[in-house]
């Protein structure tokens, strides 16, 4: 392969970057006004750009006129602005007050589907809910989808879901004796860890879930699941290998905190670490530790 073909390579898979982070438009050096743009001619809009060495005249900054103080919007307008996304404190709490209804998890999963608090839900391609077995007395909990997950509707399906496997098959597990999950259902943009804002209103649900799964013993996977179940601040290489209490109701349920695999596939040397976690692990699934 020639050196202009490893270049042209290079560019399309930097564009394909931005492309999956949400970027559609570059800037140029000079400003456009693009709504004259729109009326322009073609042959117009298709002319090559000139740039003048002398700086472009000042234009009038673009005005909008609001609505006087109290009227009603339009309903194509308040459909996002006025949800609950809009207020996370509010779309938190109609999430606890709509998870608390639910008494399977085939409903809090038709739940979530139709649950419009969430501004990921808009920006994803599919709800992630759960994958493995319900009924198992194992669950493990990531962060948030990744895009493969977001793709095929399950969580932990593309590479660190592999590395994931493997981990579990090192101890004796596989998905038929654990039920795996993410504290946010749909993948933030750009494959970005979930905002505080974004878990806290998904929080309810996974904790919904976690009563109705009942397991016996949770793993939380990487910092933001682990600080979202446990309350802990410390990040997790300070809080891997501990068990902490998850209390629900009047039964407490213990939860060891570990390393994501997709912080194992960047620090393929902490493998390590996460080794002794799943050792640990699995003394407690034998009742040894």
């Amino acid at each position: 392969m020639s050196q202009t073909d490893d270049r042209q390579r290079d560019l399309i898979a930097n564009l394909d970057f931005h492309v999956e982070a949400g970027l559609d438009l570059f800037l140029d050096e000079t400003p456009h006004d693009r709504f004259n743009e729109a009326d322009a001619p073609e042959a117009a809009q298709n002319a090559p750009m000139r740039v003048s060495p002398e700086p472009a005249p000042r234009e009038e900054p673009f005005r909008t006129e609001l609505p006087p103080r109290g009227a009603t919007l339009p309903a194509q307008n308040r459909t996002f602005g006025q949800s609950a996304a809009a207020r996370p404190g509010e779309a938190a709490g109609d999430a606890r007050a709509r998870a608390r209804d639910v008494g399977s998890l085939e409903e809090l999963e038709a739940l979530l589907a139709g649950f419009d608090g969430c501004p990921l839900k808009f920006t994803a391609k599919n709800l992630v809910f759960a994958d493995g077995n319900p009924a198992a007395k194992l669950m493990f909990i990531g962060e948030a989808p990744g895009a493969d997950e977001d793709r095929i509707g399950k969580p932990f399906m593309g590479r660190s879901g592999k590395l994931l496997d493997r981990m579990m098959a090192a101890v004796g597990l596989d998905r038929t004796s654990a039920y795996v999950t993410n504290i946010v259902p749909w993948r933030p943009p750009g494959n970005r860890n979930p905002t505080p804002q974004e878990v806290a209103i998904c929080k309810p649900f996974i904790e919904r879930q976690i009563e109705l799964a009942d397991p016996d013993l949770i793993v939380c996977l990487g910092s933001p699941a682990t600080q979202a179940i446990t309350g802990t601040k410390d990040g997790i290489l300070k809080a891997r290998g501990r068990f902490y209490l998850y209390r629900v109701g009047e039964r407490e349920i213990r939860v060891l905190a570990t390393l994501h695999p997709a912080y194992l596939l960047r620090q393929p040397l902490q493998k390590r670490l996460a080794w002794r976690d799943f050792r640990t692990l699995r003394a407690a699934l034998d009742g040894k530790a």
